[in-house]
């Protein structure tokens, strides 16, 4: 399977919770790291066991905003709206014969780093419209 399409799969089957099929595109040995938060997911057992914790999924839907592949490297942008918060993450997938066998994820939420009060005269806020930056390959 093509590495565009295992992550394109990946996160259709993160939105549909369907763990097991999530497990399938994991290799047994895949490291994902997160380096906002400073943490490193060892192994495929760990990764869905952090990912399918009731607590931490709970009725979250997936958008993908972009996907980008170029040989064993995908990168995506995805969004994911909860009640109190919207969560973003770009992440820089390796696949390798069908597998994911590393990542490293940069996850935050948009204001969670405010822009400082001395650029304010250079810039204007981004609005951000998914619909302005369609899915692309």
């Amino acid at each position: 399977m093509e590495p565009l399409t295992v992550i394109t799969q990946l996160w259709e089957r993160i939105d549909a919770r369907d763990w097991p099929a999530v497990s399938r595109l994991i290799a047994e040995d895949a490291v994902i790291e997160w380096p906002v938060s400073g943490e490193r997911i060892v192994g495929r057992d760990n990764f869905i066991a952090v990912n399918s914790d009731e607590a931490y999924t709970d009725e979250r839907s997936v958008k993908l905003l972009r996907i980008l592949a170029d040989g064993d490297l995908v990168v995506t942008e995805v969004e994911i709206p909860q009640e109190h918060v919207v969560y973003r993450a770009v992440s820089l997938w390796t696949v390798r014969h069908g597998e994911i066998v590393g990542a490293r994820e940069y996850w935050t939420s948009p204001g969670q780093d405010p822009a400082p009060r001395w650029r304010a005269g250079l810039v204007e806020p981004l609005a951000e419209h998914p619909a302005e930056h369609p899915v692309a390959d």
